[in-house]
Protein backbone atom coordinates (compact mmCIF):
# COMPACT_ATOMS: atom_id res chain seq x y z
CA UNK A 1 0.00 0.00 0.00
CA UNK A 2 1.60 3.25 -0.88
CA UNK A 3 1.94 5.84 1.79
CA UNK A 4 1.30 9.64 0.79
CA UNK A 5 2.38 12.30 3.26
CA UNK A 6 0.02 15.44 3.29
CA UNK A 7 1.14 18.79 4.06
CA UNK A 8 -0.42 22.30 3.54
CA UNK A 9 0.53 26.33 3.49
CA UNK A 10 -1.50 28.29 1.92
CA UNK A 11 -1.82 32.55 1.98
CA UNK A 12 -2.16 34.82 -0.11
CA UNK A 13 -0.61 38.58 0.85
CA UNK A 14 -1.18 42.28 -0.37
CA UNK A 15 2.72 43.77 -0.07
CA UNK A 16 0.92 47.39 -0.19
CA UNK A 17 -1.49 46.45 3.08
CA UNK A 18 0.53 47.99 5.75
CA UNK A 19 -1.38 45.69 8.62
CA UNK A 20 1.35 42.60 9.03
CA UNK A 21 -0.83 39.43 8.61
CA UNK A 22 0.00 36.59 11.28
CA UNK A 23 0.28 33.26 13.28
CA UNK A 24 -3.28 34.06 14.58
CA UNK A 25 -4.63 34.53 10.70
CA UNK A 26 -4.24 31.53 9.84
CA UNK A 27 -6.27 27.93 10.58
CA UNK A 28 -3.66 25.43 12.00
CA UNK A 29 -4.45 21.36 11.65
CA UNK A 30 -2.48 19.13 12.39
CA UNK A 31 -2.26 14.89 11.93
CA UNK A 32 -5.87 13.24 11.66
CA UNK A 33 -7.43 16.97 12.25
CA UNK A 34 -6.13 17.50 8.76
CA UNK A 35 -8.13 14.94 7.19
CA UNK A 36 -10.93 15.06 9.28
CA UNK A 37 -11.52 18.81 8.15
CA UNK A 38 -10.15 18.25 4.47
CA UNK A 39 -13.03 15.65 4.28
CA UNK A 40 -15.80 17.64 5.08
CA UNK A 41 -14.79 20.49 2.39
CA UNK A 42 -14.57 20.77 -1.00
CA UNK A 43 -10.90 22.03 -1.32
CA UNK A 44 -7.47 21.01 -2.86
CA UNK A 45 -6.54 18.61 -0.02
CA UNK A 46 -10.30 17.33 -0.10
CA UNK A 47 -9.86 16.42 -4.04
CA UNK A 48 -6.60 14.58 -3.17
CA UNK A 49 -7.91 12.59 -0.05
CA UNK A 50 -10.64 11.32 -2.25
CA UNK A 51 -8.60 9.76 -5.13
CA UNK A 52 -6.36 8.44 -2.57
CA UNK A 53 -9.39 6.82 -0.76
CA UNK A 54 -10.16 5.08 -4.31
CA UNK A 55 -6.80 4.10 -4.80
CA UNK A 56 -5.78 2.49 -1.41
CA UNK A 57 -3.36 4.91 0.08
CA UNK A 58 -2.51 5.04 3.34
CA UNK A 59 -1.97 9.29 4.06
CA UNK A 60 0.58 10.26 6.05
CA UNK A 61 -0.98 13.58 7.39
CA UNK A 62 1.26 16.36 8.57
CA UNK A 63 0.39 19.90 9.18
CA UNK A 64 -1.42 22.50 7.68
CA UNK A 65 -1.28 26.29 7.91
CA UNK A 66 -4.42 27.66 6.16
CA UNK A 67 -4.89 30.82 5.98
CA UNK A 68 -8.45 32.09 7.72
CA UNK A 69 -8.59 35.32 4.76
CA UNK A 70 -5.78 37.01 2.79
CA UNK A 71 -3.92 40.01 4.61
CA UNK A 72 -0.66 42.25 4.49
CA UNK A 73 3.03 41.00 4.57
CA UNK A 74 3.38 38.10 7.31
CA UNK A 75 5.23 39.41 10.07
CA UNK A 76 8.62 37.71 9.90
CA UNK A 77 8.11 35.81 13.45
CA UNK A 78 5.21 34.67 12.77
CA UNK A 79 6.12 33.05 9.43
CA UNK A 80 9.06 31.87 11.07
CA UNK A 81 6.70 29.53 13.60
CA UNK A 82 4.93 28.45 10.74
CA UNK A 83 7.87 27.25 8.81
CA UNK A 84 9.18 25.77 11.92
CA UNK A 85 6.25 23.60 12.67
CA UNK A 86 5.35 22.43 8.99
CA UNK A 87 9.12 21.19 8.74
CA UNK A 88 9.12 19.56 11.90
CA UNK A 89 6.07 17.87 11.69
CA UNK A 90 7.67 16.47 8.51
CA UNK A 91 10.64 15.34 9.89
CA UNK A 92 8.87 14.04 12.68
CA UNK A 93 6.63 11.92 10.48
CA UNK A 94 9.88 10.58 8.03
CA UNK A 95 11.90 9.86 12.06
CA UNK A 96 8.71 7.16 12.62
CA UNK A 97 8.51 5.87 8.93
CA UNK A 98 12.85 5.07 9.87
CA UNK A 99 11.65 3.78 12.69
CA UNK A 100 8.38 1.37 12.08
CA UNK A 101 10.03 0.42 8.41
CA UNK A 102 7.07 1.97 6.82
CA UNK A 103 8.62 4.25 4.11
CA UNK A 104 6.50 7.19 2.49
CA UNK A 105 6.41 6.99 -1.04
CA UNK A 106 5.38 10.69 -2.28
CA UNK A 107 4.04 13.82 -0.78
CA UNK A 108 1.25 15.94 -1.48
CA UNK A 109 1.98 19.91 -0.82
CA UNK A 110 -1.02 22.25 -1.61
CA UNK A 111 -0.09 25.84 -1.59
CA UNK A 112 -0.58 29.37 -2.98
CA UNK A 113 1.82 30.99 -4.61
CA UNK A 114 1.58 34.89 -3.49
CA UNK A 115 2.91 34.58 0.18
CA UNK A 116 5.58 36.74 1.16
CA UNK A 117 6.73 37.83 5.12
CA UNK A 118 8.80 40.45 5.55
CA UNK A 119 12.41 38.97 4.79
CA UNK A 120 11.28 35.66 2.69
CA UNK A 121 9.63 36.53 -0.29
CA UNK A 122 9.48 32.76 -1.79
CA UNK A 123 8.04 31.22 1.22
CA UNK A 124 6.80 28.22 -1.17
CA UNK A 125 9.85 27.69 -2.76
CA UNK A 126 11.35 28.29 0.83
CA UNK A 127 8.93 25.22 2.51
CA UNK A 128 10.07 22.98 -0.74
CA UNK A 129 13.62 23.70 -1.06
CA UNK A 130 14.05 22.89 2.70
CA UNK A 131 11.37 19.73 2.35
CA UNK A 132 13.60 18.29 -0.08
CA UNK A 133 16.91 18.50 2.91
CA UNK A 134 14.69 16.59 5.50
CA UNK A 135 13.20 13.73 2.39
CA UNK A 136 16.00 13.81 -0.40
CA UNK A 137 16.18 14.08 -3.52
CA UNK A 138 14.67 11.51 -4.86
CA UNK A 139 11.10 11.23 -3.04
CA UNK A 140 8.26 12.59 -5.84
CA UNK A 141 6.80 15.73 -4.64
CA UNK A 142 3.81 17.37 -6.38
CA UNK A 143 2.36 20.33 -5.40
CA UNK A 144 -1.05 22.22 -6.40
CA UNK A 145 -0.91 26.24 -6.58
CA UNK A 146 -4.23 28.57 -7.01
CA UNK A 147 -3.56 30.78 -10.38
CA UNK A 148 -2.93 33.58 -8.67
CA UNK A 149 0.52 32.61 -7.99
CA UNK A 150 3.94 33.28 -8.48
CA UNK A 151 5.68 30.87 -10.29
CA UNK A 152 9.74 30.86 -9.24
CA UNK A 153 12.41 29.01 -10.15
CA UNK A 154 12.74 27.56 -6.67
CA UNK A 155 9.07 26.11 -6.65
CA UNK A 156 10.12 23.78 -10.23
CA UNK A 157 13.43 22.89 -8.70
CA UNK A 158 12.02 21.19 -5.95
CA UNK A 159 8.95 19.69 -7.08
CA UNK A 160 8.45 16.92 -9.84
CA UNK A 161 5.08 18.30 -11.29
CA UNK A 162 2.75 20.91 -10.33
CA UNK A 163 -0.63 21.70 -10.96
CA UNK A 164 -2.95 25.12 -10.47
CA UNK A 165 -6.30 26.16 -10.85
CA UNK A 166 -8.34 26.53 -14.34
CA UNK A 167 -10.90 28.84 -13.10
CA UNK A 168 -11.89 32.64 -12.23
CA UNK A 169 -13.53 33.03 -10.50
CA UNK A 170 -12.14 29.82 -8.70
CA UNK A 171 -14.53 26.85 -8.65
CA UNK A 172 -12.25 23.73 -8.98
CA UNK A 173 -10.60 23.38 -5.67
CA UNK A 174 -12.02 20.03 -5.63
CA UNK A 175 -10.98 19.18 -9.11
CA UNK A 176 -7.46 20.81 -8.36
CA UNK A 177 -6.55 18.61 -5.80
CA UNK A 178 -7.44 15.36 -7.88
CA UNK A 179 -5.47 15.92 -10.99
CA UNK A 180 -2.23 16.77 -8.58
CA UNK A 181 -3.15 13.37 -6.73
CA UNK A 182 -3.89 11.34 -9.69
CA UNK A 183 -0.43 12.99 -11.06
CA UNK A 184 1.60 12.08 -8.17
CA UNK A 185 0.45 8.31 -8.29
CA UNK A 186 1.70 7.81 -11.65
CA UNK A 187 4.88 9.80 -10.47
CA UNK A 188 5.08 7.17 -7.65
CA UNK A 189 4.24 4.42 -9.50
CA UNK A 190 7.05 5.15 -12.27
CA UNK A 191 4.53 5.67 -14.85
CA UNK A 192 5.89 9.23 -15.87
CA UNK A 193 9.14 11.36 -15.50
CA UNK A 194 7.58 15.18 -15.30
CA UNK A 195 9.44 17.78 -17.46
CA UNK A 196 8.04 21.65 -17.43
CA UNK A 197 8.60 24.04 -19.48
CA UNK A 198 7.62 27.95 -18.12
CA UNK A 199 7.37 31.17 -20.04
CA UNK A 200 7.92 34.28 -18.36
CA UNK A 201 5.21 37.09 -19.45
CA UNK A 202 6.15 41.08 -18.84
CA UNK A 203 2.03 41.67 -17.57
CA UNK A 204 -0.22 42.09 -14.99
CA UNK A 205 -3.54 41.63 -15.40
CA UNK A 206 -7.03 42.55 -14.13
CA UNK A 207 -10.35 42.69 -15.32
CA UNK A 208 -13.67 40.81 -16.45
CA UNK A 209 -11.52 39.42 -19.36
CA UNK A 210 -9.49 37.23 -16.98
CA UNK A 211 -13.32 35.29 -16.08
CA UNK A 212 -12.08 32.18 -17.62
CA UNK A 213 -16.18 30.92 -18.51
CA UNK A 214 -16.73 34.65 -20.92
CA UNK A 215 -12.93 36.21 -20.83
CA UNK A 216 -9.92 35.69 -23.30
CA UNK A 217 -8.41 34.59 -20.49
CA UNK A 218 -10.03 31.24 -20.88
CA UNK A 219 -8.44 31.00 -24.63
CA UNK A 220 -5.91 30.53 -22.64
CA UNK A 221 -6.77 28.23 -20.31
CA UNK A 222 -8.59 26.34 -22.76
CA UNK A 223 -5.03 25.32 -24.64
CA UNK A 224 -3.94 24.38 -21.47
CA UNK A 225 -6.63 22.32 -20.54
CA UNK A 226 -6.05 20.58 -24.18
CA UNK A 227 -2.50 19.97 -23.84
CA UNK A 228 -2.81 18.65 -20.15
CA UNK A 229 -5.30 16.03 -21.43
CA UNK A 230 -3.28 15.24 -24.66
CA UNK A 231 -0.82 12.61 -24.87
CA UNK A 232 2.02 13.23 -23.38
CA UNK A 233 0.78 16.17 -21.06
CA UNK A 234 0.73 15.44 -17.63
CA UNK A 235 -0.09 19.06 -16.44
CA UNK A 236 -0.74 22.43 -18.00
CA UNK A 237 -1.68 26.30 -16.95
CA UNK A 238 -1.41 30.08 -16.49
CA UNK A 239 -0.48 31.51 -13.60
CA UNK A 240 -1.89 35.41 -13.43
CA UNK A 241 -0.03 36.35 -10.02
CA UNK A 242 -1.08 38.32 -7.85
CA UNK A 243 -0.33 41.84 -9.05
CA UNK A 244 -0.72 43.31 -5.07
CA UNK A 245 2.40 41.32 -4.28
CA UNK A 246 5.23 43.12 -5.33
CA UNK A 247 7.74 40.42 -5.35
CA UNK A 248 10.43 40.36 -7.96
CA UNK A 249 9.15 37.27 -9.56
CA UNK A 250 5.80 38.89 -10.17
CA UNK A 251 4.52 38.58 -13.75
CA UNK A 252 2.45 35.74 -15.51
CA UNK A 253 3.27 32.60 -16.69
CA UNK A 254 2.51 29.69 -18.53
CA UNK A 255 3.54 26.38 -18.14
CA UNK A 256 3.50 22.55 -19.74
CA UNK A 257 4.27 19.66 -18.00
CA UNK A 258 4.95 16.33 -20.12
CA UNK A 259 5.83 12.96 -19.89
CA UNK A 260 9.32 13.52 -20.43
CA UNK A 261 9.06 15.53 -23.58
CA UNK A 262 10.38 18.71 -23.71
CA UNK A 263 9.94 19.87 -27.41
CA UNK A 264 6.32 19.21 -26.92
CA UNK A 265 6.59 20.99 -23.42
CA UNK A 266 8.08 23.87 -25.12
CA UNK A 267 5.67 24.49 -27.92
CA UNK A 268 2.01 23.84 -25.81
CA UNK A 269 3.97 26.81 -23.26
CA UNK A 270 4.18 29.00 -26.09
CA UNK A 271 1.01 28.50 -27.25
CA UNK A 272 -0.21 29.24 -24.25
CA UNK A 273 1.96 32.22 -23.18
CA UNK A 274 1.41 33.46 -26.91
CA UNK A 275 -2.64 33.65 -26.75
CA UNK A 276 -1.91 35.64 -23.16
CA UNK A 277 -0.05 38.38 -24.78
CA UNK A 278 -2.12 38.64 -27.70
CA UNK A 279 -5.18 39.41 -25.32
CA UNK A 280 -3.66 40.98 -22.41
CA UNK A 281 -4.06 44.63 -23.59
CA UNK A 282 -7.64 43.88 -23.00
CA UNK A 283 -7.33 42.64 -19.17
CA UNK A 284 -8.25 46.17 -17.43
CA UNK A 285 -10.65 47.00 -15.71
CA UNK A 286 -12.48 50.22 -16.35
CA UNK A 287 -13.21 52.38 -12.93
CA UNK A 288 -15.61 55.47 -12.18
CA UNK A 289 -14.46 57.58 -9.41
CA UNK A 290 -16.48 57.88 -6.14
CA UNK A 291 -18.22 61.42 -7.44
CA UNK A 292 -19.42 59.78 -10.32
CA UNK A 293 -20.65 56.85 -8.59
CA UNK A 294 -22.47 59.19 -6.30
CA UNK A 295 -23.84 61.27 -9.66
CA UNK A 296 -25.09 57.62 -10.78
CA UNK A 297 -26.54 56.57 -7.38
CA UNK A 298 -28.69 59.90 -7.36
CA UNK A 299 -29.95 59.27 -10.31
CA UNK A 300 -31.53 56.01 -9.70
CA UNK A 301 -32.34 52.31 -11.54
CA UNK A 302 -34.55 50.07 -10.47
CA UNK A 303 -33.07 47.36 -8.48
CA UNK A 304 -29.93 46.53 -6.51
CA UNK A 305 -26.77 48.28 -7.34
CA UNK A 306 -23.53 46.26 -6.52
CA UNK A 307 -20.82 48.47 -5.90
CA UNK A 308 -17.54 46.86 -6.81
CA UNK A 309 -14.84 47.98 -4.67
CA UNK A 310 -12.34 45.81 -5.07
CA UNK A 311 -9.29 48.00 -3.56
CA UNK A 312 -10.54 46.96 0.14
CA UNK A 313 -10.75 43.06 -1.28
CA UNK A 314 -9.68 41.29 1.90
CA UNK A 315 -9.13 37.84 -0.06
CA UNK A 316 -7.03 39.66 -2.53
CA UNK A 317 -5.25 40.93 0.96
CA UNK A 318 -6.70 44.31 1.45
CA UNK A 319 -7.18 45.12 5.11
CA UNK A 320 -11.08 45.74 5.15
CA UNK A 321 -10.89 48.58 6.73
CA UNK A 322 -11.87 51.22 3.58
CA UNK A 323 -14.73 53.28 4.73
CA UNK A 324 -14.20 55.42 1.20
CA UNK A 325 -17.57 54.46 -0.05
CA UNK A 326 -19.29 55.21 2.77
CA UNK A 327 -17.77 58.54 3.55
CA UNK A 328 -18.65 59.75 -0.09
CA UNK A 329 -22.36 58.52 0.05
CA UNK A 330 -22.54 60.04 3.32
CA UNK A 331 -21.14 63.67 1.93
CA UNK A 332 -23.75 63.70 -0.91
CA UNK A 333 -26.74 62.67 1.10
CA UNK A 334 -27.21 59.48 -0.56
CA UNK A 335 -30.91 57.80 0.81
CA UNK A 336 -30.91 54.59 -0.91
CA UNK A 337 -30.92 51.49 1.62
CA UNK A 338 -27.11 50.41 1.26
CA UNK A 339 -25.40 47.18 2.83
CA UNK A 340 -21.71 47.10 3.07
CA UNK A 341 -18.90 45.33 5.29
CA UNK A 342 -16.00 47.00 7.33
CA UNK A 343 -13.31 45.76 9.34
CA UNK A 344 -13.23 47.84 13.01
CA UNK A 345 -12.78 45.79 15.76
CA UNK A 346 -12.79 48.73 18.36
CA UNK A 347 -16.31 49.77 17.22
CA UNK A 348 -17.33 45.91 17.44
CA UNK A 349 -15.97 45.90 21.25
CA UNK A 350 -17.86 49.57 21.65
CA UNK A 351 -21.26 47.58 20.43
CA UNK A 352 -20.86 44.43 22.34
CA UNK A 353 -20.27 47.02 25.62
CA UNK A 354 -23.35 48.67 24.66
CA UNK A 355 -25.79 45.46 24.06
CA UNK A 356 -28.25 44.68 20.89
CA UNK A 357 -30.56 48.26 20.47
CA UNK A 358 -28.46 50.99 21.71
CA UNK A 359 -27.47 53.50 20.19
CA UNK A 360 -23.90 54.86 19.86
CA UNK A 361 -21.45 57.22 18.72
CA UNK A 362 -18.42 55.97 17.38
CA UNK A 363 -15.25 55.92 14.97
CA UNK A 364 -15.69 53.80 11.77
CA UNK A 365 -13.10 52.27 9.36
CA UNK A 366 -9.58 52.93 8.87
CA UNK A 367 -8.10 51.33 12.20
CA UNK A 368 -6.11 49.13 10.08
CA UNK A 369 -4.97 51.09 7.03
CA UNK A 370 -5.06 55.02 8.75
CA UNK A 371 -2.64 56.16 5.42
CA UNK A 372 -5.40 55.89 3.27
CA UNK A 373 -8.63 55.64 5.63
CA UNK A 374 -9.03 58.29 7.96
CA UNK A 375 -12.11 57.20 11.20
CA UNK A 376 -15.08 58.93 10.58
CA UNK A 377 -17.27 59.65 13.21
CA UNK A 378 -21.41 57.78 13.03
CA UNK A 379 -24.26 57.45 15.36
CA UNK A 380 -25.36 53.72 15.12
CA UNK A 381 -28.14 51.73 16.63
CA UNK A 382 -26.52 48.24 17.68
CA UNK A 383 -28.94 45.68 15.31
CA UNK A 384 -26.58 42.43 16.05
CA UNK A 385 -24.04 40.97 17.86
CA UNK A 386 -22.36 37.52 16.94
CA UNK A 387 -19.55 35.35 17.39
CA UNK A 388 -18.56 36.03 13.53
CA UNK A 389 -18.08 31.81 13.14
CA UNK A 390 -19.69 30.23 10.30
CA UNK A 391 -19.42 28.26 6.79
CA UNK A 392 -19.11 29.27 3.86
CA UNK A 393 -21.59 29.90 1.46
CA UNK A 394 -18.89 28.67 -1.45
CA UNK A 395 -17.43 25.35 -0.44
CA UNK A 396 -18.49 24.99 3.35
CA UNK A 397 -15.12 26.45 4.89
CA UNK A 398 -15.00 27.51 8.22
CA UNK A 399 -14.82 31.30 7.95
CA UNK A 400 -13.55 33.34 11.61
CA UNK A 401 -14.43 36.87 11.36
CA UNK A 402 -14.52 37.10 15.05
CA UNK A 403 -17.17 39.22 17.09
CA UNK A 404 -19.05 41.10 14.81
CA UNK A 405 -21.95 43.80 14.88
CA UNK A 406 -24.70 44.77 12.60
CA UNK A 407 -24.77 48.57 12.85
CA UNK A 408 -27.33 50.98 11.08
CA UNK A 409 -26.56 54.34 10.67
CA UNK A 410 -30.14 56.12 8.87
CA UNK A 411 -30.05 54.30 5.42
CA UNK A 412 -26.75 51.98 6.10
CA UNK A 413 -26.52 48.73 7.50
CA UNK A 414 -22.96 47.83 8.18
CA UNK A 415 -22.25 44.11 9.01
CA UNK A 416 -18.90 44.87 11.21
CA UNK A 417 -16.11 42.64 12.01
CA UNK A 418 -13.38 42.50 13.91
CA UNK A 419 -11.27 40.68 11.79
CA UNK A 420 -11.06 40.44 7.91
CA UNK A 421 -12.68 37.96 6.07
CA UNK A 422 -13.25 36.79 2.87
CA UNK A 423 -15.78 38.48 0.80
CA UNK A 424 -16.13 36.69 -2.70
CA UNK A 425 -19.41 35.14 -1.69
CA UNK A 426 -22.65 36.54 0.43
CA UNK A 427 -22.00 33.95 2.99
CA UNK A 428 -20.58 37.11 5.21
CA UNK A 429 -23.79 39.14 5.15
CA UNK A 430 -26.63 35.86 5.31
CA UNK A 431 -24.86 34.85 8.24
CA UNK A 432 -25.50 38.61 9.92
CA UNK A 433 -28.94 38.40 8.78
CA UNK A 434 -28.32 40.34 6.29
CA UNK A 435 -30.30 39.69 2.17
CA UNK A 436 -28.22 41.91 -0.38
CA UNK A 437 -31.22 41.50 -2.44
CA UNK A 438 -33.22 43.46 0.14
CA UNK A 439 -31.08 46.44 -0.72
CA UNK A 440 -30.76 49.53 -2.91
CA UNK A 441 -27.06 49.17 -3.14
CA UNK A 442 -24.50 46.78 -1.78
CA UNK A 443 -20.73 47.21 -1.45
CA UNK A 444 -19.26 44.30 -2.98
CA UNK A 445 -15.59 44.31 -1.95
CA UNK A 446 -14.61 41.53 -4.40
CA UNK A 447 -13.28 41.98 -8.18
CA UNK A 448 -14.93 38.64 -8.91
CA UNK A 449 -17.56 36.65 -7.15
CA UNK A 450 -19.07 33.84 -9.29
CA UNK A 451 -21.90 35.05 -11.61
CA UNK A 452 -24.94 34.07 -9.44
CA UNK A 453 -23.93 35.50 -6.38
CA UNK A 454 -24.41 39.06 -7.56
CA UNK A 455 -23.96 39.87 -11.18
CA UNK A 456 -27.09 37.05 -12.19
CA UNK A 457 -29.57 40.08 -10.72
CA UNK A 458 -28.46 42.99 -9.75
CA UNK A 459 -29.24 46.06 -12.27
CA UNK A 460 -25.69 46.80 -12.52
CA UNK A 461 -22.02 46.46 -11.06
CA UNK A 462 -20.08 49.45 -10.74
CA UNK A 463 -16.62 49.24 -10.38
CA UNK A 464 -15.06 52.41 -8.17
CA UNK A 465 -11.67 54.00 -8.29
CA UNK A 466 -11.07 53.80 -4.78
CA UNK A 467 -8.08 53.95 -2.58
CA UNK A 468 -7.17 50.69 -1.15
CA UNK A 469 -3.99 48.02 -1.10
CA UNK A 470 -5.64 45.89 -3.75
CA UNK A 471 -6.48 48.36 -6.20
CA UNK A 472 -7.46 47.32 -10.13
CA UNK A 473 -5.58 50.84 -10.99
CA UNK A 474 -2.13 49.06 -10.50
CA UNK A 475 -0.09 51.97 -11.35
CA UNK A 476 -1.59 53.90 -8.39
CA UNK A 477 -0.21 51.19 -6.07
CA UNK A 478 3.50 51.84 -6.49
CA UNK A 479 5.92 48.99 -7.21
CA UNK A 480 9.16 48.68 -6.86
CA UNK A 481 10.03 45.14 -6.32
CA UNK A 482 9.03 43.47 -9.92
CA UNK A 483 10.71 43.13 -12.84
CA UNK A 484 10.31 46.30 -15.35
CA UNK A 485 9.44 46.78 -17.73
CA UNK A 486 5.87 45.68 -17.29
CA UNK A 487 2.73 46.15 -18.43
CA UNK A 488 0.31 48.43 -17.32
CA UNK A 489 2.97 50.15 -15.40
CA UNK A 490 5.41 50.33 -18.39
CA UNK A 491 4.93 51.87 -21.84
CA UNK A 492 6.07 49.98 -25.01
CA UNK A 493 6.38 46.79 -23.04
CA UNK A 494 7.64 44.23 -25.39
CA UNK A 495 7.26 40.21 -24.88
CA UNK A 496 9.97 38.18 -26.28
CA UNK A 497 8.93 34.45 -25.32
CA UNK A 498 12.04 32.64 -23.59
CA UNK A 499 11.17 29.15 -22.57
CA UNK A 500 12.56 27.17 -19.59
CA UNK A 501 13.00 23.59 -18.36
CA UNK A 502 12.92 21.95 -14.98
CA UNK A 503 13.43 18.54 -14.64
CA UNK A 504 14.49 16.35 -11.98
CA UNK A 505 16.67 13.73 -12.08
CA UNK A 506 15.95 10.28 -10.58
CA UNK A 507 17.97 7.17 -9.28
CA UNK A 508 17.28 4.17 -10.78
Amino acid sequence: MPRILIAECKQEVSTFNPHLSGYDDFGIRRGADLVRYHRGVRNEVGGALSVFDSMGVEVVPTYSAFFITSGGTLAEPDWQRIASELLGSVRDAFTRAAATGEPIDGIYFCMHGAMASEREIDPEGYLLHELRRIVGESLPIVASFDLHGILTDRILRHTDAIVAYHTYPHVDFFETGQRAARLLMRVVAGEVRPVTAKVSIPALVRGDELITATGKFGEAIRIAQEAETSTPGLSAGMFIGNPFTDVPDLRCYGFVVSDNDAPWAEREALRIANNFWSNHESMRVPLVSLAELSSRLLAGVPGTTAIVDAADATSSGASGDSNAVLQELLRVGYRGRTLLPIVDAAAVAHAFAAGVGATITTMLGGTLDPWRFDPIPVTAKVRMLADGDFRSESFGERWVAGPTAVLEVDNFTIVTSSRAVNLYDRSFFYAHGQDPRAFDAVVVKSPHCQHHMYAAWCARLIGVDAPGSSSANLPYLGHTRCPRPIFPLDPGVMFEPRVEFFQRQREH
